[in-house]
C-alpha cells in the first residue's frame, strides 16, 4: 500500500530586507515557515540564503519534491529570463530562476 502524503508546496517571499519560505499543504494550513535577513547587495549569497531556506524545509517536511512559487521585487522579463525594475539592485539582469 502506497504512503498517503499530502500535496505540500513552498512559497518564497524575496523582500529587499528579508526571505520568507513558507509550506503549505494541500487545505492551506501551514507546514513551516522560516525567515532570514536578506544579504544585502550580495546576489550568490541571496541565492545561498534561498538554497538553504529550501534545505531546512525538506529537511522538516522529508524527502519529496514540492512546487515552489516565488514572488520578487521587479519583473520577470519574458525575452531575457532576467529580472527588470527590481529595487533590490543586486538581482536586477539576472537570471534568478536559472540561477535557482
Amino acid at each position: 500500500m502506497g504512503l498517503n502524503r499530502q500535496m505540500v508546496c513552498l512559497g518564497i517571499d524575496l523582500g529587499g530586507t528579508k526571505i520568507e519560505i513558507v509550506a503549505l499543504d494541500e487545505s492551506g494550513g501551514e507546514r513551516a515557515r522560516l525567515r532570514v535577513a536578506t544579504p544585502q547587495g550580495d546576489y550568490e549569497g541571496t541565492l545561498a540564503a534561498i538554497a538553504e531556506l529550501v534545505r531546512k524545509v525538506e529537511a522538516k517536511m522529508g524527502p519529496t519534491s514540492f512546487p515552489v512559487g516565488i514572488g520578487t521585487p521587479g519583473a520577470l522579463s519574458c525575452a531575457t529570463g532576467t529580472l527588470k525594475n527590481s529595487n533590490s539592485v543586486c538581482l536586477i539582469d539576472k537570471p534568478l530562476l536559472a540561477d535557482l
